[in-house]
C-alpha cells in the first residue's frame, strides 16, 4: 500500500478520485486482466485502487491494525461461482464501501470537523459510484451511437452541431440542438426538453460526464457509453465500425451475441 497521507478535504478528494479511477479501470477497460488475476485457487485476494489511478489485486497487509482500511477479502473465491456481471457488480459495491472508508479514515485521522466531513461527502456524492458505472445504472442509454463534432465553445448553444451515428447500415448526419422553451411555454404546461439528451451521460471507463467537444460511442452489447479517448476510438476509426464492442464485452465470451 502507498504511504501517501492527504490532510485537507481537497487532497482527500483527489486521493478518492485517483483510487476510484483505478478500480473503475479494473472493472471495465482492464476487466480481462482483472478476471485472470482473481484466480479462485489463490489465497484471499483484494482489489486495491491507488491515488495514481492504478489498480492491483493482492493479498491484504499482514500488520494489525493495517495502515489503511482493507478492501473486501476473498473476491476471487466467487469468481467462477456466479455470473460474471453479478460478480463484477458485487466487487464494485465492496469497492465503493472501501473508498468511503479510506476517505473518512483520513478525515478522522487528521481531525476533520463536521463541516469538512460534510463537504467531503458532498464532493464524493457528486460522482457516480463504481457500482453505477459498472452496471450502467447511472444513465439509461439508448441504442443510438453518438459522436460529437469538435466545435468552438464560443458558438451559440442554439447553433451548435452534434453528430449521431446509427450503425447497420452506418449513417452520419448533423442535427440542431433543440432550443430551450421560454418560461411562458413552461408555464403553459409544455415540458422543457434537455438541451442535449446525452448531457448527463457517464463514461463506462472513467465515470466522468459527457462533454460537448468529445467523441462519444456506445457499446452494442452492454449499451454503456464511452469517451472515444478512453477506449482508443478516433473519429476516423469510428467511421469503419459496423458493430462496436467495448473492451469489457470484447473480453467476455458470455456477452458476445450468438
Amino acid at each position: 500500500m502507498d504511504a501517501y497521507n492527504p490532510r485537507t478535504v481537497e487532497e482527500v478528494f483527489r486521493d478518492f478520485k485517483g483510487r476510484r479511477a483505478g478500480m473503475i479501470k479494473a472493472l471495465t477497460t482492464d476487466v480481462g486482466e482483472f478476471f485472470q488475476q482473481c484466480d479462485p485457487e489463490k489465497e484471499n485476494l483484494c482489489l486495491y485502487g491507488f491515488p495514481s489511478e492504478q489498480w492491483e489485486v493482492n493479498l491484504p497487509a499482514e500488520e494489525v491494525p493495517p495502515e489503511l482500511p482493507e478492501p473486501a477479502l476473498g473476491i476471487n473465491f466467487a469468481r467462477d461461482g456466479m455470473q460474471e456481471r453479478d460478480w463484477l457488480s458485487l466487487v464494485a459495491v465492496h469497492s465503493d464501501a472501501w473508498l468511503l472508508s479510506v476517505a473518512f479514515y483520513f478525515g478522522a485521522r487528521f481531525g476533520f470537523y463536521k463541516t469538512d466531513r460534510e463537504r467531503l461527502f458532498n464532493m464524493i456524492n457528486d460522482l457516480p459510484t463504481i457500482f453505477e458505472v459498472v452496471t450502467g445504472s447511472a444513465k439509461k442509454h439508448t441504442n443510438e451511437k453518438l459522436l460529437v463534432s469538435n466545435h468552438s465553445s464560443k458558438k451559440s448553444k442554439s447553433n451548435s452541431k452534434v453528430w449521431k451515428i446509427f450503425l447497420g447500415p452506418y449513417v452520419l448526419f448533423p442535427f440542431e440542438k433543440k432550443a430551450v422553451p421560454s418560461q411562458d411555454e413552461v408555464d403553459d404546461g409544455i415540458e422543457e426538453e434537455d438541451e442535449d439528451e446525452h448531457g448527463e451521460a457517464l463514461c463506462g471507463a472513467c465515470g466522468e460526464n459527457y462533454a460537448d467537444d468529445e467523441l462519444w460511442i456506445c457499446c452494442d452489447i452492454c449499451e454503456k457509453w464511452f469517451h472515444g479517448k478512453c477506449v482508443k476510438i478516433t473519429p476516423a476509426r469510428a467511421e469503419h465500425i459496423k458493430q462496436y464492442k467495448c473492451p469489457s464485452c470484447s473480453g467476455n465470451k458470455s456477452a458476445r451475441p450468438s
